[in-house]
């Protein structure tokens, strides 16, 4: 393979970027978009829509582990490709749907076209040719989701312009002609090209004092390689998994409600609340940006802890706004927190348990963070429902992301 000057593996970082900016763009932070959208046209519930994005997590838990096999075994591009096709299919079905089922089934298509193109395939690629640049690698590949934010405006446009049917057939469109010459970038591990890690001289293999080479639970040479049964017992595991899944409580409770709680709440316009969440994506990228820079050279589990504080405040701004300056609050604090933390969630699972069995880690970690991800909608929306506003459930999350902190305080590196 011919790589020039520049390492293969920063190819597939600026891919994988862009193929995170479709995705987040198209779908993930717009979906609030098109929630407050059909729940003015269609009638439907909060609750209803949030189980939506219930679902699609629900998704991710079931398909994760056999995902992480698949990636593990044959690599990611063709699983990337894959994804993308059938992401594009949701937003075709999306723009023909004339009821709640329709819609569930349109989700559920996006939900696993994203999962096999999207964050896990792409973050497990990446691990497999960076080790000592990893946290900015895969601080770079955040910026795509951070990036994605930006054109939520364009989107909300769109739907207020052409309507909500024809900005999901033009989405379906983009994602094809952009994300399949993207996807072809992707490679497997850098050794199978002749190259090796971080793009570096390979160093002299570590020899025990037999003379033998070292095994693989072999230290001060390098880093350990867990089996995923190795790290299925340790302590790390599961609070790593535990704390990425109350984080994400916030994440996708803000991703599917927030503009629709500035929207019926707090009075705004879905073009006006579009905003903040622009504001919210600026600060994000600023997130992203600080964890390239700081990623490799600070405790993470101590920088994740810090930012699940920063998440709890930001909501708790969002919940109970009564003018702009809280709102913008909101957006720096959970933007700031969201573009650092996210990152470093399977940066700290490689530096702990190693590239040989990554994806299947990573693959098993999303059972437990999908309770996350399921809650977070349905919490807040059912809450909604119930109270006539958000400011309950959000309360209520903001406590449980506060206190989910001590979560990666505990989650040390095994011994």
């Amino acid at each position: 393979m011919k790589t020039g000057k520049t390492f293969y593996g920063w190819r597939m970082v600026g891919a994988a970027v862009f193929i995170q900016l479709l995705l987040a763009a198209l779908l993930q932070q717009s979906f609030g978009a098109y929630v407050a959208v059909l729940v003015d046209e269609r009638g439907w519930s909060k609750t209803a829509l949030s189980g939506a994005a219930a679902m699609q997590s629900a998704e991710s838990a079931l398909i994760g582990p056999i995902l992480g096999w698949i990636v593990d075994r044959f690599g990611a591009r063709d699983v990337i490709r894959a994804g993308i096709v059938m992401f594009a299919a949701g937003f075709v079905m999306l723009g023909q749907i004339d009821s709640l089922g329709g819609f569930y089934a349109a989700a559920a298509v996006m939900a696993i076209g994203s999962s096999l193109s999207g964050y896990f395939p792409l973050t497990v690629a990446i691990v497999q040719w960076f080790e000592r640049d990893r946290a900015r690698a895969l601080s770079a590949l955040g910026m795509g989701t951070a990036l994605g934010g930006v054109f939520v405006p364009v989107v909300a446009w769109s739907m207020q312009t052409y309507g909500w049917r024809a900005t999901a057939f033009v989405s379906a469109g983009v994602a094809i002609v952009l994300g399949w010459p993207l996807a072809q970038v992707i490679r497997s591990r850098p050794e199978d090209h002749g190259l090796t890690v971080d793009g570096r001289p390979p160093e002299p293999a570590a020899r025990d004092g037999d003379g033998a080479p070292a095994g693989e639970a072999a230290d001060g040479g390098g880093q350990r390689e867990f089996t995923t049964r190795q790290a299925l017992r340790t302590a790390a595991f599961w609070l790593l998994a535990a704390g990425h899944g109350v984080a994400l409580l916030v994440v996708t409770a803000v991703n599917v409600h927030a503009i629709t709680h500035m929207k019926t709440g707090l009075g705004y316009t879905v073009a006006q609340a579009s905003l903040v969440i622009t504001l919210m994506t600026a600060c994000q990228i600023g997130g992203v940006a600080l964890g390239y820079v700081i990623g490799d050279r600070y405790e993470k589990r101590y920088v994740a802890a810090l930012c699940m504080v920063l998440h709890a405040a930001g909501l708790l701004m969002l919940a109970y706004a009564q003018n702009v300056a809280m709102l913008v609050a909101f957006a720096v604090l959970h933007g700031a927190a969201w573009g650092l933390r996210g990152p470093f969630m399977q940066a700290i699972r490689a530096d702990y348990f190693g590239r040989r069995s990554i994806g299947m880690i990573m693959g098993l970690s999303t059972a437990i963070i999908a309770v996350g991800q399921i809650g977070g909608p349905m919490v807040a929306g059912g809450l909604a429902d119930l109270t006539g506003d958000y400011r309950a459930g959000f309360t209520l999350l903001a406590v449980a992301v506060g206190a989910g902190a001590l979560l990666f305080v505990f989650a040390r590196r095994p011994a």
